[in-house]
């Protein structure tokens, strides 16, 4: 079931900053523009790949703070693991 979450327009807005960044990595741009396509549509979730590359992106020490930004609203959005 899908978390009724939303981006942030905070968050829209580092994701969009990361997206034309000739520097961001590729799993930065993955996480980002999977924050960035949730910006309206609380149905939609971020799927495994994206989750991970989200987590990558929050480990690195050189990502940079937009990065980060976008990859923790994508992990937010991710759905609740099973048990």
């Amino acid at each position: 079931m899908a978390k009724k979450e939303v981006t942030s327009k905070k968050a829209a807005t580092a994701a969009s900053k990361v997206l034309r960044s000739n520097t961001s990595s590729k799993t930065a741009k993955s996480a980002a523009g999977s924050a960035l396509s949730q910006t309206k549509a609380p149905s939609k979730e971020t799927r495994t790949k994206a989750g991970t590359a989200a987590s990558k992106t929050l480990r690195t020490k050189t990502s940079s703070k937009s990065a980060k930004t976008s990859a923790g609203s994508a992990l937010t959005q991710r759905p609740n693991k099973k048990k």
